[in-house]
């Protein structure tokens, strides 16, 4: 038997996520703190990209899974799935840092604001994606069912965005991505632009290893699937009641 050759792996993500995480640290402790809110506005340096790479993770799973459906690649669910993974933790960060800023500016960890309400119920939709995926093993099934609903989720993401513009809400309106010039100091816009960059380092690093933990997962799920290999209670004889030796 030829012995299997073990699945190449890099280990250049891990340097970047490294590097992603000391420079955002360093700029969100090196920019002055805000006249109003003190402190308590450095969490803006973590907050803000995180929720950008939600963002950026459920796109990117929007179009992976419009490539599946056209294409029929199972390369496209992959990075489907392994990019709605990551954005499901930045989302998950978003709102416990959205939690933690809450409680001293608002005084309390939680209201039903439209912006919060909105990220929430994202949060558990793309929860149910990766649900979804767990409900069969048929990998050609299971991807098209989880295509479907990455490409209709992703009508979330100007929902979520533009809700403060939208409706009245607490949480204050775009810092970034909205249509007239920031109302930020220009050193706190650049601290962020830094942030939001080393977060997309971030993204692009996580994607790598999620990546190729996928392809494993799919090898592996093929090879309990395949006929190839023995069948259990092959080895086992019938007894010889005959007395012969």
């Amino acid at each position: 038997m030829t012995p299997a050759t073990p699945e190449r792996t890099r280990v250049w993500p891990w340097y970047a996520m490294g590097i992603a995480g000391v420079v955002t640290f360093v700029v969100a402790m090196a920019v002055p703190q805000d006249a109003i809110q003190g402190q308590l506005s450095r969490i803006l340096y973590v907050h803000v990209p995180g929720a950008w790479l939600a963002y950026l993770a459920f796109v990117i799973t929007m179009v992976a899974s419009a490539m599946y459906l056209w294409r029929s690649t199972l390369v496209w669910d992959r990075l489907a799935a392994s990019s709605a993974e990551v954005g499901v933790y930045f989302t998950g960060l978003t709102l416990v840092l959205g939690m933690i800023w809450g409680k001293p500016t608002w005084g309390v960890w939680w209201t039903w604001d439209a912006r919060l309400t909105l990220t929430a119920i994202m949060f558990f939709v793309y929860l149910g994606y990766l649900a979804l995926r767990r409900t069969t093993d048929d990998i050609e099934a299971r991807a098209k069912r989880s295509a479907i609903l990455g490409v209709l989720a992703v009508v979330q993401i100007p929902l979520v965005h533009f809700s403060v513009v939208w409706w009245r809400s607490l949480h204050q309106a775009p810092t970034l991505l909205k249509p007239e010039r920031p109302d930020m100091d220009g050193e706190m816009v650049i601290a962020l632009l830094v942030s939001v960059a080393m977060f997309t380092l971030l993204y692009v690093a996580m994607m790598v290893k999620r990546m190729e933990l996928a392809n494993l997962e799919e090898q592996l799920l093929r090879a309990e699937q395949s006929d190839a290999g023995p069948v259990a209670g092959d080895a086992v004889t019938a007894p010889n009641l005959g007395g012969d030796s």
